[in-house]
């Protein structure tokens, strides 16, 4: 199924939670809207099931107009975060519960829970109860039950959000998986940059209940859209300059900005890896002092300070070790790559 958004409006109370949004998904894939808390992106996942009214604008399913038709009549698999299942119920049960309100035969009901459960990973837990399985296992009951009506469009809300980060992690892995071998369109909505880059085939970074980029991950990480996106989806460092003949000058560097008119106040955006230190004098290296080392297992974030500027610069540890950085050591620094963005007024 697909997918089709067109100036989605939704106001609570006179606040606009979404501001006329617009975007679509083609069939068979997998699309994520990640923003931070309050920006709008579980009421849009709503709005789509069905769960919320929207104030204006335009939901195609299958090219089907379905903005006001009923939850029950969207063929929508909904999974929230807090699993939602059925406490006195057992697993088989849980998963089998939507397919008996449709009034499908107990024997046939039963034979297709268990064909989820087989397929998410649960055979053989048919008779446990919610309570008797982890986290992660009851999240996949709960996604064997959004399944067993077998929707054209599953849609998840922060579906990981109450799991610990390996758990996270694995369920990302097995999740993308699943959605590769069945091939059913997919809609994520969460606040966590990593899961939404290893799940999606493309991101809409939402903020203020507007989307402001959408690409796929690597676009949306390497070649932000606007200032916003670039320090959501991962660390930066933020340095201010003016625009001179289409480009900034900032110490010996020089940016380039020939989209931006002449003397534009500018924010210059690089990422810790981005900044490339050696303890040898290089040309175009600018001199500083590590004021700071900071371990993160496999990688190392130095703090530099560049005359009244501290940068953050990460490197691998092996990296570092060989280099002998120390607190007090003078290095030299050059950025390998860089964004550039007008000042908001």
């Amino acid at each position: 199924m697909s997918i089709r958004v067109h100036q989605l409006k939704k106001h609570f109370n006179g606040f606009g939670a979404v501001n006329d949004v617009t975007f679509s998904v083609s069939d068979g894939e997998f699309v994520t809207l990640l923003g931070p808390s309050g920006s709008g992106k579980s009421t849009v996942l709503r709005c789509i099931a069905g769960l919320e009214t929207p104030s204006s604008g335009l939901i195609e399913i299958d090219g089907e107009v379905v903005t006001k038709v009923p939850v029950q009549e969207r063929k929508v698999g909904f999974v929230f975060q807090h699993y939602a299942l059925f406490r006195h119920m057992s697993v088989l049960h849980n998963v089998a519960f939507g397919l008996q309100v449709r009034g499908i035969p107990k024997k046939e009901r039963n034979e297709k829970a268990r064909e989820l459960l087989n397929l998410v990973g649960l055979s053989g837990m048919e008779h446990r109860m919610p309570s008797q399985l982890s986290g992660g296992q009851r999240q996949r009951v709960a996604l064997a039950r959004a399944l067993a009506p077998e929707p054209g469009l599953l849609l998840l809300d922060e579906p990981f959000g109450a799991l610990d980060a390996r758990l996270r992690k694995e369920l990302r892995s097995w999740l993308r998986k699943l959605h590769d071998r069945i091939k059913l369109t997919s809609l994520l909505v969460t606040h966590d940059q990593e899961e939404a880059f290893e799940l999606s085939d493309r991101v809409l970074v939402v903020n203020k209940g507007l989307i402001e980029q959408d690409a796929p991950p690597q676009a949306i990480f390497d070649q932000p859209a606007t200032e916003f996106v670039a320090t959501f989806v991962g660390e930066t460092n933020r340095v201010e300059g003016l625009v001179d003949e289409g480009t900034v000058a900032w110490g010996p560097f020089r940016f380039k900005a020939i989209h931006l008119p002449q003397s534009t106040k500018v924010h210059v955006l690089f990422r810790p890896h981005d900044v490339y230190v050696t303890s040898k004098r290089e040309d175009g290296g600018w001199p500083g002092v590590i004021r700071g080392i900071q371990f993160l297992g496999a990688t190392v974030v130095l703090d530099i300070q560049m005359d009244d500027v501290t940068l953050n610069a990460e490197l691998p540890k092996g990296v570092a070790q060989i280099s002998e950085f120390e607190i007090g050591k003078q290095v030299y620094v050059s950025i390998t790559n860089a964004h550039v963005f007008a000042l908001k007024n």
